[in-house]
Protein backbone atom coordinates (compact mmCIF):
# COMPACT_ATOMS: atom_id res chain seq x y z
CA UNK A 1 0.00 0.00 0.00
CA UNK A 2 1.35 3.69 -0.88
CA UNK A 3 1.92 5.94 2.01
CA UNK A 4 -1.06 8.80 2.47
CA UNK A 5 0.18 11.58 0.86
CA UNK A 6 0.84 14.29 3.46
CA UNK A 7 -1.74 17.44 3.31
CA UNK A 8 0.06 20.66 2.86
CA UNK A 9 -1.46 23.47 5.13
CA UNK A 10 -2.01 26.25 3.03
CA UNK A 11 -0.99 29.97 4.33
CA UNK A 12 -1.66 33.98 2.50
CA UNK A 13 1.37 34.78 0.49
CA UNK A 14 1.15 37.41 -1.29
CA UNK A 15 3.63 39.13 -4.00
CA UNK A 16 5.46 38.49 -7.17
CA UNK A 17 8.39 35.70 -7.78
CA UNK A 18 10.44 35.87 -10.66
CA UNK A 19 11.14 32.48 -11.66
CA UNK A 20 13.98 31.24 -14.22
CA UNK A 21 11.48 28.89 -15.99
CA UNK A 22 13.93 25.84 -16.78
CA UNK A 23 13.60 23.73 -19.81
CA UNK A 24 11.03 20.77 -20.05
CA UNK A 25 8.44 22.75 -17.53
CA UNK A 26 5.11 24.19 -18.86
CA UNK A 27 4.49 27.42 -16.83
CA UNK A 28 1.51 25.72 -15.15
CA UNK A 29 4.01 23.38 -14.43
CA UNK A 30 6.57 26.24 -12.57
CA UNK A 31 3.71 27.60 -11.17
CA UNK A 32 2.11 24.79 -9.55
CA UNK A 33 5.30 23.49 -7.95
CA UNK A 34 6.78 27.00 -6.61
CA UNK A 35 2.83 27.64 -5.14
CA UNK A 36 3.88 24.12 -3.48
CA UNK A 37 6.92 25.13 -2.18
CA UNK A 38 4.96 28.29 -0.95
CA UNK A 39 2.31 26.70 0.70
CA UNK A 40 0.62 29.53 -1.04
CA UNK A 41 -2.97 29.52 -1.22
CA UNK A 42 -3.56 31.47 -4.52
CA UNK A 43 -1.11 31.80 -7.55
CA UNK A 44 -1.27 32.41 -10.92
CA UNK A 45 1.01 33.23 -13.75
CA UNK A 46 1.11 36.13 -16.69
CA UNK A 47 1.53 34.34 -19.66
CA UNK A 48 2.90 30.92 -21.17
CA UNK A 49 6.25 30.87 -21.40
CA UNK A 50 6.57 27.42 -23.74
CA UNK A 51 7.78 23.80 -22.16
CA UNK A 52 11.24 24.20 -24.84
CA UNK A 53 11.94 28.12 -23.71
CA UNK A 54 13.68 29.10 -20.49
CA UNK A 55 13.75 32.21 -18.88
CA UNK A 56 12.04 34.92 -17.00
CA UNK A 57 8.41 34.01 -15.34
CA UNK A 58 6.77 36.22 -12.95
CA UNK A 59 4.70 34.56 -10.67
CA UNK A 60 1.92 35.78 -9.04
CA UNK A 61 0.54 34.93 -5.64
CA UNK A 62 -2.20 36.23 -3.33
CA UNK A 63 -3.36 39.90 -3.67
CA UNK A 64 -0.86 40.34 -6.43
CA UNK A 65 -3.21 38.38 -9.29
CA UNK A 66 -5.41 41.08 -9.06
CA UNK A 67 -2.76 43.07 -11.70
CA UNK A 68 -1.29 39.92 -13.26
CA UNK A 69 -2.87 41.52 -16.61
CA UNK A 70 -0.07 44.31 -16.43
CA UNK A 71 2.60 41.83 -17.28
CA UNK A 72 0.59 39.77 -19.63
CA UNK A 73 0.37 43.29 -21.71
CA UNK A 74 3.99 43.91 -20.89
CA UNK A 75 6.97 43.96 -23.91
CA UNK A 76 9.07 40.82 -24.07
CA UNK A 77 12.49 40.40 -24.73
CA UNK A 78 14.01 37.23 -26.48
CA UNK A 79 17.11 35.31 -26.89
CA UNK A 80 16.72 32.50 -29.95
CA UNK A 81 18.91 30.43 -31.84
CA UNK A 82 17.61 29.30 -35.34
CA UNK A 83 18.95 26.67 -37.49
CA UNK A 84 18.95 27.71 -40.79
CA UNK A 85 18.42 25.07 -43.63
CA UNK A 86 16.14 22.92 -42.11
CA UNK A 87 12.65 23.03 -41.73
CA UNK A 88 10.45 21.56 -39.20
CA UNK A 89 6.89 20.55 -38.89
CA UNK A 90 6.71 22.17 -35.29
CA UNK A 91 8.95 25.37 -36.30
CA UNK A 92 11.28 24.19 -33.46
CA UNK A 93 13.87 21.30 -32.69
CA UNK A 94 10.93 18.71 -31.46
CA UNK A 95 9.44 18.30 -34.93
CA UNK A 96 9.85 16.46 -37.52
CA UNK A 97 11.86 17.61 -40.73
CA UNK A 98 9.50 18.76 -43.19
CA UNK A 99 12.16 20.38 -45.76
CA UNK A 100 16.78 20.94 -46.17
CA UNK A 101 18.10 23.23 -48.56
CA UNK A 102 21.64 24.22 -48.68
CA UNK A 103 22.69 26.89 -46.77
CA UNK A 104 24.52 30.05 -49.30
CA UNK A 105 26.83 32.06 -46.50
CA UNK A 106 27.49 34.57 -48.47
CA UNK A 107 23.92 34.64 -49.95
CA UNK A 108 22.78 35.09 -45.89
CA UNK A 109 25.50 37.36 -45.73
CA UNK A 110 24.62 39.92 -48.29
CA UNK A 111 20.49 39.45 -47.42
CA UNK A 112 20.91 39.63 -43.10
CA UNK A 113 20.60 43.27 -42.40
CA UNK A 114 17.92 43.87 -44.85
CA UNK A 115 15.80 41.21 -43.35
CA UNK A 116 16.72 42.69 -39.90
CA UNK A 117 14.72 46.10 -41.42
CA UNK A 118 11.36 44.23 -43.05
CA UNK A 119 10.93 42.50 -39.59
CA UNK A 120 11.36 45.43 -37.51
CA UNK A 121 8.26 47.41 -36.47
CA UNK A 122 4.72 46.66 -37.08
CA UNK A 123 4.36 43.00 -38.97
CA UNK A 124 1.55 40.20 -39.68
CA UNK A 125 1.94 36.86 -38.46
CA UNK A 126 0.17 33.80 -39.05
CA UNK A 127 0.01 31.75 -35.51
CA UNK A 128 1.74 28.51 -35.55
CA UNK A 129 -0.41 25.33 -35.79
CA UNK A 130 1.99 24.14 -32.91
CA UNK A 131 0.66 27.00 -30.28
CA UNK A 132 -2.27 27.30 -27.19
CA UNK A 133 -4.18 29.98 -29.70
CA UNK A 134 -8.13 27.89 -29.54
CA UNK A 135 -10.55 27.40 -32.17
CA UNK A 136 -13.94 26.45 -31.83
CA UNK A 137 -12.70 25.61 -27.95
CA UNK A 138 -9.88 23.71 -28.34
CA UNK A 139 -6.14 24.38 -28.71
CA UNK A 140 -4.49 24.71 -31.85
CA UNK A 141 -1.95 21.90 -30.89
CA UNK A 142 -4.68 19.42 -30.39
CA UNK A 143 -5.32 20.10 -33.76
CA UNK A 144 -1.77 19.77 -35.30
CA UNK A 145 -1.76 16.21 -32.79
CA UNK A 146 -4.32 14.67 -35.20
CA UNK A 147 -2.72 15.89 -38.50
CA UNK A 148 -5.37 18.88 -39.31
CA UNK A 149 -4.45 22.06 -40.27
CA UNK A 150 -7.30 24.64 -39.94
CA UNK A 151 -6.56 28.30 -41.56
CA UNK A 152 -5.36 31.03 -39.39
CA UNK A 153 -5.89 34.79 -39.52
CA UNK A 154 -2.53 36.56 -39.59
CA UNK A 155 -2.29 38.97 -36.36
CA UNK A 156 -0.28 41.95 -36.13
CA UNK A 157 1.98 42.54 -33.85
CA UNK A 158 5.22 44.60 -33.20
CA UNK A 159 8.98 44.12 -33.43
CA UNK A 160 10.00 46.68 -31.31
CA UNK A 161 13.72 45.89 -31.50
CA UNK A 162 15.32 43.07 -33.82
CA UNK A 163 19.44 42.37 -33.51
CA UNK A 164 20.49 38.88 -35.89
CA UNK A 165 24.33 37.83 -36.60
CA UNK A 166 25.45 35.00 -38.29
CA UNK A 167 26.52 32.11 -35.71
CA UNK A 168 27.03 28.12 -35.92
CA UNK A 169 24.68 26.19 -33.10
CA UNK A 170 26.61 23.66 -31.19
CA UNK A 171 27.00 20.87 -33.98
CA UNK A 172 28.78 23.69 -35.86
CA UNK A 173 25.78 24.23 -38.42
CA UNK A 174 24.77 27.38 -40.36
CA UNK A 175 22.39 29.57 -37.40
CA UNK A 176 21.90 32.86 -36.95
CA UNK A 177 21.55 34.48 -33.15
CA UNK A 178 18.48 36.88 -32.36
CA UNK A 179 18.04 39.14 -29.97
CA UNK A 180 14.15 40.48 -30.24
CA UNK A 181 12.30 42.85 -28.27
CA UNK A 182 8.80 42.25 -29.02
CA UNK A 183 4.64 43.60 -28.31
CA UNK A 184 2.73 40.61 -26.47
CA UNK A 185 1.14 37.49 -29.17
CA UNK A 186 4.42 38.06 -30.88
CA UNK A 187 5.42 33.79 -31.69
CA UNK A 188 9.33 33.93 -31.64
CA UNK A 189 9.33 30.50 -33.29
CA UNK A 190 7.03 31.58 -36.11
CA UNK A 191 9.71 34.97 -36.77
CA UNK A 192 12.81 32.42 -36.77
CA UNK A 193 10.52 30.29 -39.82
CA UNK A 194 9.77 33.74 -41.35
CA UNK A 195 13.53 34.66 -41.32
CA UNK A 196 14.82 32.02 -42.31
CA UNK A 197 12.65 31.98 -45.77
CA UNK A 198 13.29 35.14 -46.30
CA UNK A 199 17.02 34.65 -46.35
CA UNK A 200 15.97 31.32 -48.96
CA UNK A 201 16.94 28.66 -46.89
CA UNK A 202 14.37 28.13 -44.15
CA UNK A 203 14.86 27.31 -40.71
CA UNK A 204 13.75 26.65 -37.10
CA UNK A 205 14.36 27.66 -33.48
CA UNK A 206 16.98 25.23 -31.45
CA UNK A 207 16.83 27.82 -28.04
CA UNK A 208 14.68 30.07 -26.94
CA UNK A 209 15.69 32.30 -23.61
CA UNK A 210 13.18 35.08 -22.15
CA UNK A 211 15.40 37.65 -21.06
CA UNK A 212 12.99 40.44 -19.89
CA UNK A 213 9.46 40.96 -19.75
CA UNK A 214 8.17 44.14 -19.18
CA UNK A 215 10.70 45.78 -16.28
CA UNK A 216 11.35 42.56 -14.77
CA UNK A 217 15.00 40.85 -15.66
CA UNK A 218 16.00 37.10 -15.94
CA UNK A 219 19.44 38.68 -14.04
CA UNK A 220 17.01 39.10 -11.03
CA UNK A 221 15.40 35.70 -11.55
CA UNK A 222 15.62 32.22 -9.29
CA UNK A 223 15.87 29.16 -10.83
CA UNK A 224 13.28 26.70 -10.02
CA UNK A 225 16.35 24.39 -8.30
CA UNK A 226 17.73 27.11 -6.13
CA UNK A 227 14.16 27.68 -5.16
CA UNK A 228 13.36 24.41 -3.57
CA UNK A 229 17.03 24.13 -1.85
CA UNK A 230 15.98 27.40 0.24
CA UNK A 231 14.16 27.00 3.51
CA UNK A 232 10.71 28.49 3.94
CA UNK A 233 12.02 32.10 5.14
CA UNK A 234 14.11 32.35 2.35
CA UNK A 235 11.58 31.35 -0.62
CA UNK A 236 9.38 34.18 1.01
CA UNK A 237 11.87 36.69 0.73
CA UNK A 238 12.17 36.32 -2.67
CA UNK A 239 8.93 37.44 -3.27
CA UNK A 240 9.23 41.17 -4.81
CA UNK A 241 6.44 43.18 -3.20
CA UNK A 242 3.08 43.65 -5.28
CA UNK A 243 3.38 47.53 -6.03
CA UNK A 244 6.09 46.32 -8.35
CA UNK A 245 3.51 45.18 -10.77
CA UNK A 246 2.88 48.74 -10.92
CA UNK A 247 6.22 50.60 -11.86
CA UNK A 248 4.59 52.98 -14.89
CA UNK A 249 1.86 54.14 -12.52
CA UNK A 250 1.55 57.50 -10.67
CA UNK A 251 1.33 57.03 -7.25
CA UNK A 252 -0.80 58.63 -4.53
CA UNK A 253 -1.22 58.39 -0.82
CA UNK A 254 -4.09 58.68 1.16
CA UNK A 255 -4.48 59.29 5.05
CA UNK A 256 -6.89 58.73 7.42
CA UNK A 257 -10.84 58.00 6.72
CA UNK A 258 -9.56 58.56 2.78
CA UNK A 259 -8.27 55.19 3.05
CA UNK A 260 -11.73 53.27 4.33
CA UNK A 261 -13.56 55.10 1.94
CA UNK A 262 -11.13 54.45 -1.03
CA UNK A 263 -11.50 50.47 -0.01
CA UNK A 264 -15.27 50.89 -0.01
CA UNK A 265 -14.95 51.83 -3.25
CA UNK A 266 -16.20 55.84 -3.03
CA UNK A 267 -14.26 58.29 -4.73
CA UNK A 268 -12.34 60.59 -3.45
CA UNK A 269 -11.83 64.81 -4.00
CA UNK A 270 -8.61 65.91 -4.28
CA UNK A 271 -6.13 68.12 -6.81
CA UNK A 272 -4.28 65.30 -8.91
CA UNK A 273 -3.85 65.75 -11.90
CA UNK A 274 -5.60 63.78 -14.80
CA UNK A 275 -3.60 60.24 -14.99
CA UNK A 276 -4.67 56.67 -16.81
CA UNK A 277 -2.60 54.54 -13.89
CA UNK A 278 -2.51 55.43 -10.46
CA UNK A 279 -0.98 53.14 -7.67
CA UNK A 280 -2.50 54.16 -4.45
CA UNK A 281 -0.74 53.71 -0.79
CA UNK A 282 -2.00 54.81 2.22
CA UNK A 283 -0.13 55.98 5.71
CA UNK A 284 0.72 54.53 8.61
CA UNK A 285 2.35 51.34 6.91
CA UNK A 286 -0.69 50.47 5.15
CA UNK A 287 1.22 49.84 1.48
CA UNK A 288 -0.64 49.61 -1.48
CA UNK A 289 -4.63 49.63 -1.50
CA UNK A 290 -5.07 49.49 -5.10
CA UNK A 291 -5.24 51.35 -8.18
CA UNK A 292 -6.92 53.79 -9.59
CA UNK A 293 -7.14 56.42 -12.61
CA UNK A 294 -7.50 60.37 -12.02
CA UNK A 295 -10.14 62.46 -13.76
CA UNK A 296 -11.34 66.09 -12.73
CA UNK A 297 -9.97 66.27 -9.74
CA UNK A 298 -11.70 62.51 -8.42
CA UNK A 299 -9.85 59.70 -7.61
CA UNK A 300 -11.76 57.14 -8.85
CA UNK A 301 -11.23 53.44 -7.25
CA UNK A 302 -9.76 50.50 -9.97
CA UNK A 303 -8.76 47.33 -9.05
CA UNK A 304 -8.56 46.64 -4.80
CA UNK A 305 -6.81 44.67 -2.25
CA UNK A 306 -9.22 43.88 0.15
CA UNK A 307 -8.57 44.87 4.43
CA UNK A 308 -7.80 41.24 5.26
CA UNK A 309 -5.13 41.11 2.05
CA UNK A 310 -3.38 44.40 3.26
CA UNK A 311 -3.07 43.10 7.06
CA UNK A 312 -1.86 39.90 5.81
CA UNK A 313 0.83 41.99 3.57
CA UNK A 314 1.45 43.98 7.07
CA UNK A 315 1.87 40.98 8.97
CA UNK A 316 4.53 39.10 6.61
CA UNK A 317 6.28 42.31 6.32
CA UNK A 318 8.80 43.33 9.06
CA UNK A 319 9.30 46.69 7.04
CA UNK A 320 5.87 47.72 7.02
CA UNK A 321 4.73 46.07 10.67
CA UNK A 322 8.09 48.11 11.96
CA UNK A 323 6.90 51.42 10.26
CA UNK A 324 3.49 51.27 11.55
CA UNK A 325 4.68 50.37 14.76
CA UNK A 326 6.87 53.56 14.84
CA UNK A 327 4.21 55.99 13.65
CA UNK A 328 1.91 54.52 16.24
CA UNK A 329 4.77 55.47 18.73
CA UNK A 330 5.26 58.99 17.32
CA UNK A 331 1.45 59.71 18.02
CA UNK A 332 1.62 58.98 21.40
Amino acid sequence: MHAPRTRVQRRPVHGVLLLDKPLGFSSNDALQKAKWLLRAEKAGHTGTLDPLASGVLPLCFGAATKFSQMQLDAAKTYRATVRLGIRTATGDAEGEVVQERPVDIAEVERLLSEVVRRFTGPILQVPPMHSALKRDGKPLYEYARQGIEVERVARAVEIHALNAALAADPQGLPAIELVVSCSKGTYIRTLGEDIGEALGCGGHLTLLRRTRTGHYGVERAVTLQAFEAMDEAARTACLLPVDSLLPDHDRVTLAGDDVSRFLSGVRRRGGWADAAQVAVFGTEGRGLLGTAHASGGELIPGRLLSPIEIQQIQESTPHAANTAQGIEEATV
